[in-house]
């Protein structure tokens, strides 16, 4: 069985599927011309001028949901893979992808929000949505949309949720020497209260949350590169130089510098695999593009805040070993580390440089955190695709079936606290792989849709309106099945 399921995880997650998302982030930076540059300022203030509704919750809080899952297990361990197996230069590939990926960052949130819809008194919407509605509501799109329902229902809802869990579990087992079981208990208790409240209170949690967990994160980061300034120079000219290839020790292996830079930026933010529009749908906002540029600047804090914290924070002090692709060490830049360590020991180490002892209480109080709204991110997506997959089938919703998803999920975060999570976490890997490739293939075309609404809000901006005075009316742009705001602009003339 794992043997079978290692395979089909290899062949997902082939280079094909990284080329593919680096595509798609060349290809929409390009025809935005570069809007995540040119725009960074219009981010920032959409991120806090967002207001809330009824139905909807603020940009921002649409903002720390989406970023609740991009920031996760693999902003600490992903990063050191990355070092491990491409050195240094691997940190600057991951800032190339995230700059890349802002792009596409924007075209999935822009088209959440244009086919989002009402349910039960909150928005809704993602992949499925727009997979359905931007095709024109055909036979086959419905399949198509349904299909990305169910790959994601089973992912997100079911196999995912132990294998951040376990994070949490075991992390805390090796700190403070608690039980697995224990933390399997509070953990259920605290995601349940959270989940049980609806996306207003999972907004409002990631609001307060995210922010406290990502700027204790990096303020730990800063602390420790200002006690080793002097070092800093040379950290970042061996990240340019390992990047190129220009650097003697790291020169060999350029192409797996790149692979797992790119890699690991795009498994860690996450642009174009469809998650992030999932909640950025749920927001509050006059033009669908507003969110589209709140959820590009998410991207920015994911990668280049946090897991560059973590690449400074291992690199200043050499606390890591690059191994070559047959599991021989390259370069060992302090402590020794085996293969089997690769991971959150090289932060852990980093922050014993600082306090002596203090590495593994911090990296697990991170990983709660991080794994903690990873999990309320989780499964809100899934009962996005829930209650989709219902709607469609019964014509309406079942708060029966969203309240099942809920304890099944619970249990899966309980097991997972006490079990492996080896399989689980290769086959959530499989259905992560799986929602990217039919994600990036349906935004790049639905491209034109997204251009048509992108150049409608530039077109506003340079016409002399704010962005609060900015509307979004998808009739004379041609764009069809944006049921949502067809009938919120007719409610305004009415």
């Amino acid at each position: 069985m794992e043997t079978i399921v290692n395979a089909v995880n290899d062949i997902v997650w082939s280079s094909a599927l990284v080329y593919l998302c680096l595509g798609a982030g060349i290809y929409f930076s390009l025809r935005t011309r570069f809007s995540q540059i040119r725009n960074i300022k219009e981010m920032v203030h959409l991120l806090f001028a967002g207001e809330k509704s009824e139905q909807g919750i603020s940009s921002f809080q649409g903002f720390c949901t989406a970023l609740a899952g991009r920031i996760g297990t693999g902003n600490i361990a992903g990063v050191a893979t990355a070092i491990a197996w491409g050195g240094p230069g691997a940190l600057f590939w991951m800032w190339v992808i995230a700059f890349l990926g802002a792009g596409s960052a924007l075209a999935e949130s822009t088209l959440g929000q244009i086919y989002k819809e009402e349910h039960e008194g909150e928005y809704c919407g993602g992949p499925a949505y727009y997979i359905e509605k931007g095709f024109g509501k055909k036979g086959w799109a419905k399949v198509y949309g349904m299909a990305f329902a169910i790959v994601t229902l089973l992912a997100m809802g079911i196999l995912m949720p132990g294998v951040q869990s376990n994070s949490i579990a075991v992390s805390v087992e090796n700190a403070f020497g608690l039980s697995t079981s224990i933390t399997g208990i509070a953990l259920v208790i605290l995601v349940g209260i959270v989940i049980f409240g609806g996306i207003k209170r999972i907004g409002a949690a990631a609001e307060f949350i995210v922010p406290f967990m990502g700027g204790a994160y990096i303020l730990m980061a800063v602390i420790i590169i200002i006690f080793n300034i002097g070092a800093l120079p040379g950290v970042i000219a061996t990240i340019f130089k390992s990047a190129f290839g220009v650097e003697q020790t790291f020169a060999g292996i350029l192409g797996s510098t790149i692979a797992w830079g790119v890699k690991r930026g795009v498994y860690s933010n996450e642009a174009g695999q469809g998650t992030g529009p999932q909640a950025s749908s749920a927001a509050e906002v006059s033009h669908p593009v507003k969110q589209g540029f709140v959820q590009a600047f998410s991207v920015y804090v994911d990668t280049l805040f946090v897991c560059s914290a973590t690449g400074f924070m291992i690199l200043i002090t050499n606390n890591y070993t690059t191994f070559n692709a047959d599991g021989t060490v390259l370069y060992n830049a302090g402590p020794q580390y085996t293969v089997e360590q690769i991971g959150p020991a090289y932060t852990q180490g980093a922050v014993n440089t600082l306090i002596d002892g203090f590495g593994a209480a911090f990296v697990a109080i991170a990983l709660f955190f991080f794994a903690f709204t990873t999990l309320m991110a989780y499964y809100y997506i899934a009962e996005v695709n829930l209650n989709y997959m219902i709607k469609r089938i019964t014509g309406k919703g079942s708060k029966m079936a969203t309240h099942v998803l809920k304890f099944v999920m619970l249990i899966m975060i309980f097991f997972g606290c006490v079990k492996s999570a080896k399989l689980a976490w290769t086959m959530g890997d499989i259905g992560v792989g799986l929602m990217a490739w039919l994600n990036i293939v349906a935004i790049l075309l639905l491209s034109n849709i997204v251009m048509k609404c992108f150049k409608d809000y530039e077109s506003q901006m340079k016409s002399g309106k704010s962005s609060e005075e900015i509307t979004f009316d998808p009739v004379p742009l041609g764009i069809k099945n944006a049921d949502f705001w067809e009938n919120r602009n007719k409610q305004k003339v009415d």
